[in-house]
């Protein structure tokens, strides 16, 4: 552990930041099918923009737009596919998925939510400590339910409600190093 003195006292998430190939269809995604409303805008010198939408308690998730941006490289900078429907892997330094909290008691409307507004989704995915970490049912392991869904640059996102308090023994399985070995005196003692 970091020693107190030494540690940043965070309060969450100020922001994401991602980058997307049109600002416009962007907006009309993030406002206007998912409700979060768009909270500041900024041009940026050479013709780029940045603009911050509100996703709730406090946090924001911000997109830039560049008028010379390289396309998407599926399987480098983003995942192919959503979970459950392939390969999730992405590359180093990339982002694999933006999860929004959300109320535990309305997860299970969402899928049919978002498929009314032309949204392809995930059905509503139970992760647990299994050894296949999903199940069919909701039972007392579920840690969290997520739906899945990407956004009109194929940005993979997820609605995630938490099912139960995490406690120290959810954390139990030792990091891998870059060749694949275990690092076990890095796991928080439980």
């Amino acid at each position: 552990m970091a020693d107190p003195e030494q540690a940043f006292a965070t309060r969450g998430v100020n922001h994401l930041a991602l980058v997307c190939s049109d600002m416009a269809r962007t907006v009309d995604f993030y406002q206007g099918l998912l409700g979060f409303k768009l909270i500041k805008t900024v041009e940026i010198p050479g013709g780029a923009q940045h603009f911050f939408f509100d996703i709730g308690g406090g946090d924001a998730l911000a997109f830039f737009w560049f008028p010379d941006a390289p396309p998407v490289a599926p399987g480098v900078s983003q995942p192919e596919n959503l979970p459950g429907q392939g390969s999730i892997t992405s590359g180093i330094g990339s982002m694999n998925h933006v999860a929004f909290d959300v109320d535990p008691d309305l997860i299970d409307e969402y899928p049919e939510r978002l498929r009314r507004l032309g949204i392809a989704c995930s059905p509503v995915i139970n992760h647990d400590d299994s050894e296949a970490t999903v199940s069919r049912e909701k039972h007392p392991g579920v840690f969290v339910r997520s739906v899945y869904f990407a956004d009109p640059d194929g940005i993979n996102l997820e609605f995630a409600a938490w099912n139960r308090a995490l406690v120290d023994s959810d954390v139990k399985h030792a990091p891998k190093t870059a060749d694949g070995t275990y690092r076990s005196e890095l796991v928080a003692a439980t």
